[in-house]
């Protein structure tokens, strides 16, 4: 595949007072973005959700790990493929064939003095099948750094090949991520509350009225843009070029994408929602993120709120750059709300197939 081909994903977002993403005081992320505060979900905690919503609604042996515990995934492995080789020399196995990598191990203590951990010293992204292939190497007779090497440059699964890995032992093991997700911000100006609890104690005695605890929850409500493209071309490459690994990794993604939920106080605010808005399509020039139409903050009035003036502002946006600046895309769909200029309407299924059947349709 060398035509150059982008799937760009845009989504309007309302989300119920709640606390999706926090910082590290307990408060929700914000930013200032046109002048004023906006509620913000970052990038990654989105992905975490996405890779998550891979496992949890396909074969999660078709999608990666990130652990700093692959030695442990490779003993496994090692004893699965050859039941006879004991706990300890599999580990020791699998020790050797990082170790010829050039993957840096450490050696971290237990719960117990006597417990010794090995783990890598970065957190490792590694597939199934990069796990079967160490593995197989660590059984052979000699362990040669090529075949490591190969072994971790190949079988990449969907999710290293669309959001990349490091490897800072070595470089030319790293993969590029294939897709881009950018920090979801608000349509709109937000403002902080607080949500003052109590929990009683349930044995308390009679003459006691007050609580057991109490505090505060930060929380806010908001409709959000939510912007992330995958270039095609750069996954075709990442799973070896393989048509149907990337049409099915293109797939996923727009489901997770769409579909996935960070889960910080889920439980207090059950906040899992559906999109309003989602608009994708298919360009062959380059990704254009439609952020710059959430710039002057939305205002509601008294017969439409923030969903439904942020999508006409989506629409009315995205004329303005298509006839200034890049071309009309090649193909594009609408979901959930319906808006004129903004391609066809449908299902989420029927737009997931129309965009898996468009992918390699030349």
């Amino acid at each position: 595949m060398s035509d150059k081909m982008y799937v760009d994903f845009h989504i309007i977002q309302t989300v119920p007072p709640s606390c999706v993403n926090r910082d590290d005081t307990g408060s929700p992320k914000s930013c200032t973005y046109g002048g004023v505060k906006r509620n913000r979900v970052s990038s990654q905690s989105w992905k975490k959700a996405m890779r998550d919503y891979f496992r949890e609604s396909s074969d999660s042996k078709e999608f990666g790990i990130r652990t700093l515990r692959a030695i442990e995934l490779i003993a496994d492995e090692i004893v699965r493929i050859n039941p006879s080789v004991g706990a300890d020399d599999a580990k020791d196995k699998a020790k050797s064939v990082l170790d010829a990598g050039g993957i840096n191990i450490k050696s971290k203590k237990g719960k117990k003095d006597e417990e010794v951990n090995l783990q890598t010293g970065a957190l490792m992204f590694v597939s199934p099948k990069q796990i079967e292939a160490l593995a197989k190497i660590a059984l052979s007779e000699k362990i040669d750094k090529k075949d490591v090497k190969a072994a971790l440059g190949n079988n990449n699964c969907a999710d290293i090949a669309l959001f990349g890995r490091m490897l800072a032992d070595d470089p030319s093991l790293n993969v590029d991520a294939s897709s881009q997700v950018a920090h979801a911000i608000s349509t709109h100006k937000v403002d902080t509350e607080y949500d003052f609890y109590t929990a009683v104690d349930d044995l308390q005695s009679d003459d006691n009225a007050g609580a057991g605890m109490m505090g505060t929850v930060e929380f806010n409500s908001s409709t959000l843009y939510r912007y992330a493209t995958i270039a095609v071309h750069d996954l075709y490459k990442n799973l070896m070029g393989s048509p149907d690994a990337t049409r099915k990794a293109v797939v996923e993604f727009a489901k997770a994408f769409i579909l996935s939920m960070p889960i910080g106080k889920q439980n207090t605010f059950a906040n899992r929602v559906v999109p309003d808005f989602v608009y994708i399509c298919i360009r062959n020039d380059q990704p254009v993120n439609f952020a710059a139409a959430f710039e002057k903050p939305v205002k509601p009035s008294d017969s439409e709120g923030y969903s439904e003036r942020s999508v006409k502002r989506l629409a009315e946006y995205k004329d303005v750059v298509c006839s200034s600046f890049v071309s009309e895309p090649a193909k594009e769909w609408q979901i959930g709300m319906s808006i004129e200029g903004m391609g066809k309407h449908g299902s989420l299924e029927d737009v997931l197939a129309n965009i898996s059947e468009f992918v390699f349709k030349e």
